[in-house]
Parts: structure tokens; sequence; C-alpha cells
């Protein structure tokens, strides 16, 4: 038995013959399926903390025959497990989904087969509604994006980044992925999303002005291959940090929890719907493999519509 880690900060302990699959199973995400790095690590985290579990319920460290006699009773004392540690209804669906990719591969490189895991069924998820920003508090972050930095670059960066995020709706990790030979000089952007699914988005003069400055006065080489947005020493910028500064944002805006970066991506869909978009073509910025995805959107609007109804309407202000 062997302790590693996932490239992650949960460490386990598993057989050499566990060890190699798991290793071959991590090559083909990022080489054949192209995964993110975020799904990567998602991924990997996951089959850590399953790992972790078994070596406990069965009280040694698994090997592939382990793998092959889970039988549904194991799984669910997994899930159950997980439940109980406050893990919430969304990270328990995509454990699920990261254990059936896992399976589908051991039986495809690995020879094993293990049909309990069919019998294992995804959490239901609630029903939510993406969480938009109005549109005066979306125009506010993007004008304070920068307000924290003492560098310039850094502000400009900021202000380039999230005005990215607002004006083509991508999601962050697509941004960050960005090279500099992928600066949008023209009138579109090539986005590659999940799955490795390629999107053409228009992007407006003001974006691609933001995007140049930022990269002039960014004091780190623009080759090619290099990151279109970098850190204070010159790495490809990590989202945490983004995140970071959007939780600095909320506390001077005054704005919800809920305003995120991936916020901001909803915000793109939400006013482009309340301007008049069609649902197909937000669709298509959005990169959504499904329609009943991009409806959702359909739903914030409605609410929209009703707010402004009951503000405005003489019938409705007469009831208050």
């Amino acid at each position: 038995m062997v302790a590693a880690t996932l490239s992650t900060d949960i460490a386990f302990s598993a057989a050499r013959d566990l060890l190699a699959v798991i290793a071959d199973w991590q090559r083909w995400l990022k080489s054949e399926r192209r995964v993110s790095a975020h799904t990567f690590d998602a991924y990997a985290r996951d089959l850590a903390a399953f790992l972790v579990f078994m070596t406990g319920h069965l009280g040694d460290a698994p090997d592939l025959r382990a793998f092959a006699d889970f039988k549904p009773a194991d799984f669910r004392s997994y899930l159950a497990h997980r439940a109980n540690a406050g893990i919430s209804r969304s990270s328990l669906a995509r454990g699920v989904s990261t254990l059936r990719n896992f399976f589908r591969f051991l039986e495809r490189a690995g020879g094993v087969h293990n049909p309990a895991i069919k019998t294992v069924r995804t959490p239901r998820l609630p029903k939510t509604v993406p969480k938009a920003l109005d549109e005066d508090d979306a125009l506010a972050t993007i004008r304070d994006a920068g307000a924290a930095q003492t560098e310039p670059w850094l502000a400009a960066r900021d202000t380039a980044l999230l005005l990215l995020l607002y004006g083509c709706g991508l999601r962050i990790g697509e941004a960050l992925s960005l090279t500099c030979a992928e600066i949008p000089r023209g009138e579109t952007l090539r986005v590659v999303g999940k799955g490795r699914k390629e999107r053409i988005v228009p992007v407006l003069p003001v974006v691609r002005e933001a995007l140049a400055g930022y990269r002039k006065i960014c004091p780190f080489a623009a080759s090619p291959e290099a990151p279109l947005f970098v850190g204070a020493r010159g790495a490809g910028l990590n989202a945490g940090v983004v995140q970071r500064q959007m939780r600095t944002l909320r506390a001077r805006l005054g704005l919800p929890e809920t305003a995120t970066p991936h916020a901001l991506r909803h915000s793109f869909a939400t006013h482009l719907l309340a301007q008049g978009g069609d649902l197909r073509t937000i669709q298509e910025l959005l990169g959504h493999a499904s329609l009943s995805t991009t409806q959702r959107y359909t739903v914030v609007d409605a609410a929209r519509l009703g707010s402004v109804y009951n503000a405005a309407h003489p019938r409705a202000r007469a009831k208050n």
C-alpha cells in the first residue's frame, strides 16, 4: 500500500495497481478529455475523498479487486457519510459523476467491471435561478474593479477581466485560459468552453480597448503562448485571486454575497434577455449544451418584470 495525493491536499492510501490506473485516468482527463484545471482538481478531490472513506470502511487501503467488489451498500454508506459531514447536494452530485467517470475508465482501460455503480442515484438538486446583478450594480462593479490595487497595471487587469466576463458572458475559467495570442483584435472572440466545445462571441469595442490597455502596461512579456491574465509575479492568474477581489468589491459597494465573478456571466445573459435577446442566441453565446439551461434566465426576467410592475403600475401601488 502506498500513501499518495491527487494534486489535492487530501492524502489517501491505495494499492499500487490502483494507483497506476488512477495515474492513467488523470492523464486521459488531461490529454484526451482535455478538462479544465478546475474540473480536473474537482475530480481529484472527489476521488481522493472516496478513497479515504473506503480505506476506513474496508479497514485497509483499496486495490483494483476491491473496486470490482464494491456493493450498492458501500456507495450508499459513502454518500451518507458525505451528507452527514455537511457536503452540499451539488457537491454530492458531482462526486457521483466523478465516480461514474472513473468506473467507466476502469472498465475500459483496467478491465474492472462493477455494475453496482449504476445503481447509485444522483442526489436531486434544488431548482435554482441565476443570481444576476442589476445593470447599475454590474456597471459599478466594473467601474470600481481596480480600486483596491496600488499598481496601475493590476487595476487595468482587474477592470479588463471583469469587463470581459460581463461583456462576453465568459466563465471565469474560460477567461483565465486565454493566451496572449487570443487577445481579440476584431469583433469576435473564440472561446473554448466545457467539454472543449468552441463558440464565437462578439466583443464590444470597450472590451477590446480595456484588454489592449491592460496588456500595454503589463510588465510581463506577452509571448503568444503566455496567459493573457497574469498575477503579480507573472504566472497565470488564479481564480481564487479574482474571487477574493470580488469579495472586496462586494464590501465596498454593498453588494450581496451572490455577487461573484460568475454573477457577471449571469448578468450578461439576464440583461440581454431583458433587452429582447432570444433564447437560442443567448444559448449559443453562453455555450450551453441544452436550451433548458438557458431557460432559467426567463425565470429571472419574469421576477424582474414583476418587481418593476409592483413598483410602477398605479393599480399595483393602490393595493399597497
